[in-house]
C-alpha cells in the first residue's frame, strides 16, 4: 500500500478545517461570555441563550496584524415583552464592541 500525494494534501487540508472550526468555536464561545457580561451590565435578559454569526473576513489590527474580523448577532430583552437585536463584534481574540438597539426602559 503507498499515500499518494493527493492523499496527504487532501488530510491536511481535513485537518486545518477542522483546526479552524475548532478555534471558531472557542472564539464563539469567548463571545457568548462577553455578550452575557454585558447583558448583565445593562440589566436585560440574553435571549435564547445564543449568538449567530453574521460575517467574517480579514481585517488588519492596530499592530498591522492580519486578524479575522467577526460579527455575531444576538436578541436580548429589556421588559420581557419585546425582542431587540444587539451585535458584537470581535477581532482576533479581542471583543472591538458590544452594541444594543435602543430599546424601553424597565
Amino acid at each position: 500500500m503507498y499515500v499518494e500525494l493527493s492523499d496527504v494534501l487532501w488530510l491536511g487540508f481535513f485537518l486545518a478545517a477542522c483546526g479552524y472550526w475548532w478555534q471558531a468555536q472557542g472564539i464563539k464561545q469567548q463571545a457568548l461570555q462577553a455578550v452575557k457580561s454585558h447583558c448583565q451590565e445593562m440589566e436585560v435578559q440574553l435571549l435564547d441563550d445564543g449568538i449567530v454569526l453574521r460575517g467574517f473576513w480579514l481585517k488588519k489590527d492596530r499592530t498591522g496584524m492580519l486578524r479575522v474580523w467577526r460579527s455575531y448577532l444576538f436578541e436580548f430583552t429589556s421588559t420581557g415583552e419585546q425582542r431587540y437585536g444587539g451585535r458584537i463584534i470581535l477581532l482576533g481574540r479581542h471583543v472591538e464592541t458590544v452594541q444594543l438597539d435602543p430599546y424601553r426602559l424597565h
